[in-house]
């Protein structure tokens, strides 16, 4: 007998409003989460609730504020959109799509219950990261088993590691850049900005860097560009270790203060536009490029819920799913 496919996209979280309180809420688990922050616990401990909780909300809440939208934030948002078309497009093989995020809302549990409800016995879940990384896919792993836990029956899982180096996630990749650069033009330079990572944990062996670096040269040879042409950098440090280099911003100052012109910047780490996509990319590191000398500064938005990538992901959910016999 045939077992019910369904597929679960999972996120990072967001908070799930733009206030100090929710911020702190959403940060205290984030932060709390050995995957994330793996330094000795005593230690991070007191250094989370002594500092950090009580001073990067309010920053962090009005970082939120200029970017939020009337249905909650942009990564809810966007997240909710992908779940939607994924839904409509997987319709015809009758395979039902939920979306949970590994911090806050809307959780594991939820969804995995959703499923449950409309007949599902095996899931294909979909953490929205191209490139694995403990810091992120890891968390979501561990979300998923923590929110199985209580589940009378454990459904069959297919679990998707990564995707960096998939030719359909390239491919979408490269055409939404080459379609941006019809329609506003190309600038001098391209930047692809991923998220960081400390750079210790590539010597742990952690792929996650080494993947990042795999996506960016596969997108630059399907688009053709020279050496020297573009460039792979990471963005999003915290706290004081040293963190996968080069880092973006050092980048783009540098790259001002030699009054280069236009430089594109475009973030293949990010599923979806989110606050360090919107925010950190779009308006601080543009604020630092101009400031520093360069001319022009362009955003190159994330893949979303644009049809090449939802094609994408179809293609790749239809790869993962296993035949019953």
């Amino acid at each position: 007998m045939t077992k019910k496919v369904g597929v679960l996209l999972v996120n990072l979280g967001t908070p799930e409003h733009p206030t100090p309180s929710a911020v702190r809420k959403f940060l205290s688990e984030f932060l709390s989460d050995r995957r994330v922050v793996d330094i000795p616990r005593l230690i991070w401990m007191v250094i989370l609730h002594g500092i950090v909780l009580r001073v990067r909300p309010a920053k962090v809440a009005k970082l939120y504020q200029s970017i939020w939208f009337k249905d909650g934030s942009p990564l809810l948002h966007y997240s909710r959109l992908q779940q939607k078309s994924l839904s409509e497009v997987l319709a015809e093989q009758d395979i039902p799509v939920e979306l949970a995020m590994t911090y806050g809302q809307p959780s594991m549990s939820v969804a995995g219950k959703s499923l449950a409800a409309q007949g599902v016995e095996h899931i294909i879940v979909l953490p929205l990261y191209p490139q694995n990384s403990k810091t992120s896919t890891g968390a979501a792993f561990d979300s998923l088993a923590r929110g199985l836990s209580n589940c009378p029956h454990v459904p069959g899982i297919t679990w998707i590691s990564d995707y960096y180096n998939h030719p359909g996630f390239i491919d979408a990749l490269a055409s939404s850049i080459s379609d941006y650069w019809e329609e506003f033009g190309r600038g001098d330079k391209l930047l692809m900005s991923f998220h960081g990572v400390p750079a210790r944990l590539e010597g742990l062996g952690d792929p996650y860097a080494r993947q990042c670096r795999t996506t960016a040269a596969l997108v630059a040879e399907k688009l053709s560009l020279k050496d020297g042409e573009w460039i792979a950098a990471f963005q999003s440090r915290f706290g004081r270790e040293e963190w996968v280099k080069p880092y973006t911003d050092k980048t783009l100052e540098t790259w001002g203060e030699k009054e280069f012109g236009r430089v594109d910047v475009v973030a293949p780490s990010f599923s979806v536009d989110c606050l360090e996509t919107l925010e950190e990319i779009q308006i601080q590191n543009k604020e630092a490029y101009i400031g520093a000398g360069g001319r022009e500064y362009h955003y190159i938005p994330a893949l979303n819920a644009s049809e090449k990538h939802i094609q994408f992901m179809k293609t790749l959910i239809m790869q993962y799913k296993p035949e019953f016999h």
